[in-house]
């Protein structure tokens, strides 16, 4: 399918420097295009290959200006990657949409399917589910009894979801991802075994969330373990029982939480987080790569590090640590010159 840039500079509130009437028919990166494709540049490090760039049509933000000449066409909008999510979320939209039951796939008697649903192969509904509208089910995916699915979610295949978990309109789980699996609830006992605590609560998933592939998240022990409205989760994350995570609240691969955490809103986690159990994030905190949370944190903080700390402070430890070698060097030096001065002082 092929799209002039004044189509899509109508789609996306955009301004048309160039010839409006060259067509794409795919996208391309900025530095590996080739003629015919649309390309974005929004990172300042990509600037120097719009100046080389065979793609004939390339999103730019508004205030950009060329040191040198072009030979693709601009579509200048207000945010360069904001604009590209939006067209290929149109794009996505545009293919063909799978609707329909196919067999071999178990659907319960008592479960209640809402309109243009697809249900791939092997899939499984549980008795007395309820499954809304427009909703994707890829083969392999398992529905417990009793989930709530919303409007227009989409379940790729092999994803679980336990009994009684409730999830939103418009969500995306990717393959393998677990939803509702038993919270790490064991008591010890005298004699150093382990008796399970079953684990009788839910996960409730709000609406517009995305979970990334393999990821993990456990029922309460009771009640629920709550993802917010907007939440996305990357690959590999591990979210506890009973843990709240806040209004669009972002975690890269392999974060982990332990039990009882509450997250709360529009909070950012590099990846390989390590949050302990029981504590607080504020809103809007930011927590850097590879660091470990020990303890509450208030809102609207920056912390990097294991313990994790005060962002500023942590990288002044870390500029003294890398100077470590050169003022150990140093320290000998002086005491070297400190001896050799009160040996020099000592002599009659």
């Amino acid at each position: 399918m092929e799209f002039s840039a004044n189509d899509i500079a109508a789609l996306l509130n955009g301004e048309v420097e160039g010839d409006g009437n060259i067509k794409v028919s795919s996208i391309s990166k900025i530095d590996q295009s080739v003629p015919g494709t649309l390309t974005f540049l929004s990172n300042p490090a990509y600037t120097k290959f719009i100046y080389t760039t065979t793609a004939s049509l390339v999103i730019v933000n508004k205030d950009f200006k060329p040191d040198n000449s072009l030979s693709c066409t601009l579509i200048r909008v207000e945010d360069a990657y904001a604009a590209l999510a939006k067209l290929l979320d149109f794009y996505t939209k545009t293919k063909p949409s799978k609707v329909g039951i196919e067999q071999p796939s178990f659907v319960s008697s008592s479960a209640i399917l809402g309109d243009q649903i697809y249900i791939g192969a092997f899939a499984y509904i549980g008795e007395k589910a309820v499954i809304g509208n427009n909703v994707k089910i890829y083969p392999h995916v398992y529905i417990g009894d009793n989930v709530k699915v919303g409007d227009n979610t989409v379940l790729y295949s092999g994803v679980k979801i336990y009994a009684d978990c409730l999830v939103g309109t418009s969500c995306i789980f990717h393959a393998g991802s677990v939803v509702g699996s038993d919270g790490f609830g064991f008591a010890p006992n005298p004699d150093g075994t382990y008796s399970k605590i079953e684990q009788i609560g839910n996960v409730t998933v709000g609406n517009n969330v995305e979970i990334g592939a393999n990821t993990t998240i456990d029922r309460a022990t009771m009640g629920s373990t709550i993802l917010a409205n907007g939440v996305k989760l990357d690959n590999l994350v591990h979210i506890a029982h009973n843990d709240e995570i806040g209004e669009n609240t972002v975690m890269a691969a392999q974060s982990g939480l332990a039990g009882s955490t509450i997250v709360g809103k529009n909070c950012m986690f590099g990846g390989h987080v390590a949050i302990t159990g029981h504590i607080t994030i504020g809103d809007n905190s930011k927590i850097g790569p590879k660091s470990g949370v020990m303890s509450s944190v208030k809102p609207n903080s920056v912390l990097l590090g294991a313990p994790a700390a005060n962002f500023k402070d942590t990288m002044r430890q870390y500029s003294i640590i890398r100077n470590l070698p050169k003022m150990r060097e140093e320290l000998i030096d002086l005491q070297k010159r400190v001896k050799t001065i009160e040996s020099n002082e000592q002599q009659p």
